[in-house]
This record gives C-alpha cells, structure tokens and sequence, in this order.
C-alpha cells in the first residue's frame, strides 16, 4: 500500500534530552530506549483506520501525537522504522458499503485516498510500511497456524462456521498491557467487537483469529479453511513481521488500550514466546466538540479536509491539537482553533521582527532547548506552546530575540508547525 509523500525534518544539533513516555502497561513515564548498535532502528507501530469514513479530529489528534514522537526521534539521530496498518476488510467497511450501496472496495479506496491526502496536508510523516489487512494474509494465515500449533488457539466444531479463536488465557501475562478487571474486559470486549455469546467458545473473552467464509463476504484459502482475518491477530502479525518482537512503542487510541492492544500483544507473544510485544504501549485521550465526545453515531464529527477546504491552516490545527496534553480527553470547539490561529499569528509576528535586529544565538538556544525539553516530557505539547508564546511577546516587547532560521527549522522538526507563511 503506498503511503504519501514525507516531509522534510531538520536535524537539530545540541544534546537532546532522553525521551519518555507514559507507559500504560507499567503505568509510569519511563525512558523511550534508543537502540545503541550502529545502523540500529527504534520500531513504533500505530494502528491505522478502518476506511469507512472520513479522517476526522479524533484520528488527527492521534496520528498527530505519535507525528511529534517521530519528529522528536528523527530531529535527534535517532532512525525510526514506523509501521501502520489500514483494516480494509472489516464488518464497519461492509456494512457501510451496504447502507451507502457502493462496492466495499471502492469505498475503502475512497477513504483510504482521503486519508493519505489530511495527512499529508497536516505533515505527518508517514510509516515506511503501510500495510492493508488484504496485503498481510498470508501474514496472518501463518501466525494462526503456529498459534494452532502451539495450543494458544483452537477451532469450533461448528461444521458451518468453523471458526478460529485464541485462548486468551494462553499466555500467563495476559492483561499486563490494559490492566483492566474482569469485569471491565468483558464490558469493553462486548462494546468494541467482541462476541461474548458465540456457541462453541471455551470462553466469552476468547477473541476471533479467523473467520470461515460467509455468503456475501470476501475469503482467502488457508489449511485451516477458507476465510477472512480477525481483527487484533491482523496488527500482530503486521508488526511482528515488519519490526520483530519487542519492538519500542506501540501507540493507538485510548479505546484501543483493550481489547485491540491486549489481544494483539497476547497474540504475539504466544506466537513468539516473548513476555511483551512492545516495551511502550502509549494511549492518546479521545476528542470531543464542544463537551461531548465526538462520535460517528452522535453525527458531531469535524472532519481534516473541510477545515482545510474552509482555509484553516494545518498549523493551526496541529497547535489547536497541541494545546491539551495528549493523554487527556480533550474538547475541540470553534474556540480552540481561534485561539490556535490567534497563537500562530503571535509566532509569526515576532519571528518576522527578528530580521530587523541583531539577532541572538544564545536566545535561540535557550528557546529550542526548552521546547525539546517539553516534548521529551511525556510530550508536554502545553508547556512547549507556552515556552513559544514567551518567547514571542519577550521578541515584541524588545526583550529578547534569536536567530529566525534556527527558530523556524527547529518549530518545524519538533511541531510541525511552520513560520514561514
């Protein structure tokens, strides 16, 4: 699957202070490791969308978020090797397709399109492996098969449906990664694609590796019968064959947190025998508008191309992203992105002073030095804005100044966020 075109990212000299992140399965910030051998890469895989609707705030804010760990790695040396999949054979795709009468392919083509087109827009860099489920079968077929091998999966007897399930309690960490209760996972496994109710289970939680043909859907042959993948075993095998296990950080929405990412990380692990998947499992916070949260069912969706269409710029809508931490759940409203635009217009402002005064490396390395010291904080997008805005009104009241190259290449390879007009 082609991905879209990478932006440019500036290395920063100086030292850079060690990245951490707030690990979800440790429950801690703890340090991002940084590979020490030569030639060596960081893995960082992010689950990708389900292409049946238009990318909206909730997805930004996400791809957004892991776009600043990227940046942060590759502005200091560090190499990463980033993987995204797209779940482009899914129920939520058919069952749009359905509704909207269009093939299923050609909406998932659409979206997918569109998609590639925000984020480009936005600047994100993009994974060097962007991978569709369609593209990973036989992926997935061989990690069923040794998940089958090694007893951590079993098939239903049901002659017409014999699916393949994983014995989630195969692995003696399961749960490490969510920390969640029993009863929350159940709950949550029930409300995000789980089928607690499935005849023939040994148990409720047991997610589905491999679904037998239906009439009306798409298959794939396999030994152990023609069908389509399950969804979590999808992004486990993705990853594990492109980035090997562990790899450094797997990211995603917090909704995710579970089942997605316990599941994906159990599936691995009993295929590989490693005791974690990922040495970060890292979680942004949902999007809502204007106090509720933003949902395709609620109809309250803001969507990347028409903010753009109606002249926003991606700037401004990455500061508008930036202004809350991202771990929080957080609103969007009109009010943020004025105040987004109001703060880029400030930078600018005192950025074009500087060419009218003498300028100050030293000024210019205090102001970068903070901002990477912000980001490398769990990503402080917050305070590194605030650091900026300082610096801005101390530029026009005449109180400090700075180098403009040094200010709009380091913006730029640590934000994202461009000066120049």
């Amino acid at each position: 699957m082609q991905s879209w075109p990478r932006p440019s990212v500036p290395f920063l000299s100086g030292q850079a202070p060690t990245l951490t992140l707030y690990d979800t399965a440790d429950d801690r910030i703890k340090p991002v490791a940084v590979p020490e051998k030569p030639g060596a890469e960081l893995g960082m895989y992010v689950c990708g969308i389900t292409p049946y609707d238009s990318t909206h705030l909730g997805h930004a804010a996400t791809y957004l978020t892991f776009d600043l760990v990227h940046r942060y790695l590759e502005s200091s040396g560090v190499p990463v090797h980033y993987v995204q999949n797209i779940t482009d054979v899914d129920d939520p795709l058919f069952e749009r397709a359905e509704r909207d009468g269009v093939d299923w392919r050609e909406l998932g083509t659409d979206q997918i399109n569109l998609f590639r087109s925000d984020m480009e827009e936005l600047r994100v860099i993009p994974p060097r492996d962007y991978i569709g489920a369609m593209e990973s079968i036989d992926e997935v077929i061989d990690m069923v098969q040794r998940l089958l091998d090694t007893g951590a999966a079993y098939q239903l007897s049901d002659e017409e449906y014999p699916d393949i399930y994983a014995d989630h309690t195969f692995t003696e960490q399961f749960g490490y990664e969510s920390r969640y209760d029993a009863d929350t996972m159940a709950k949550f496994f029930a409300e995000r694609g789980g089928d607690p109710e499935r005849p023939g289970k040994k148990h409720p939680l047991d997610p589905l590796l491999w679904r037998a043909h239906r009439d009306g859907e798409p298959d794939w042959q396999s030994p152990f019968g023609a069908g389509r993948p399950g969804w979590h075993i999808e992004c486990s095998a993705i990853a594990e064959q492109r980035l090997g296990t562990p790899f450094a950080i797997q990211g995603g929405g917090s909704d995710l947190r579970f089942p997605h990412h316990e599941f994906s990380a159990a599936h691995a692990e009993a295929a590989t025998g490693q005791q974690r998947m990922a040495e970060h499992y890292v979680h942004t916070g949902m999007i809502g508008l204007n106090g509720t949260k933003m949902s395709k069912s609620l109809g309250n969706l803001v969507f990347v191309h028409k903010l753009t269409a109606a002249g926003h710029e991606p700037s401004a809508i990455r500061l508008g992203v930036y202004a809350s931490h991202y771990r929080e759940d957080r609103d969007w409203s009109d009010a943020v992105l004025a105040a987004a635009e109001k703060r880029l217009e400030l930078w600018r402002q005192a950025w074009k002073t500087l060419d009218n005064r003498e300028p100050s490396a030293e000024d210019s390395a205090n102001l970068i030095h903070a901002v990477r010291s912000h980001v490398a904080n769990d990503l402080d997008s917050p305070a590194a804005l605030r650091e900026v805005d300082a610096w801005a009104h101390r530029v026009l009241a005449g109180e400090a100044s700075g180098v403009a190259s040094d200010i709009n290449e380091a913006l730029d390879a640590l934000l994202g966020v461009r000066l120049e007009g």
